[in-house]
């Protein structure tokens, strides 16, 4: 979308993510990442930690699913996604906003860890349209050519 603001977090999970379903069945993962940027302090001859950054984030969809299938408490990943901005009133009566994440993308961080992707199985073979069958879906009469 236009005009959106797109932010990209990198830190840590602060618990397992969550899974969620809306009244309509729609999956929602939540989970929280704290980033913590360290800076060095050259009098002192060491790294400090500035202050934390807890980013509350939502994932939609197979994505959620996909996240709480493999993320736990402590994986370092990078989360790229909207940022959004939630007015609700609290039970005191008083207005509050928060700041939360749609995210979009999100795997783990390679820094400190290594990772074995698999590829995640497909629904029905669709285009995005639902009318046409996706070609890059199946794999194509000739092997594994492309399908033109």
């Amino acid at each position: 979308m236009s005009g959106e603001t797109t932010i990209t977090i990198i830190g840590n999970l602060t618990n397992d993510p969550e899974l969620h379903f809306t009244q309509t069945g729609t999956a929602v993962a939540t989970f929280t990442i704290a980033s913590s940027p360290r800076t060095y302090n050259k009098q002192l001859e060491q790294w400090e930690d500035s202050e934390a950054l807890f980013m509350r984030c939502s994932a939609w969809r197979d994505l959620g699913k996909h996240v709480c299938e493999s993320l736990t408490r402590g994986i370092r990943v990078i989360a790229s996604g909207q940022l959004r901005m939630r007015t609700y009133e609290a039970h005191e009566g008083e207005h509050r906003t928060v700041f939360e994440m749609t995210v979009d993308e999100i795997g783990p961080s390679l820094r400190f860890a290594t990772a074995k992707p698999a590829r995640a199985a497909r629904k029905a073979p669709t285009s995005h349209h639902g009318t046409a069958p996706d070609a890059w879906a199946t794999t194509a009469a000739t092997g594994d050519k492309p399908p033109f």
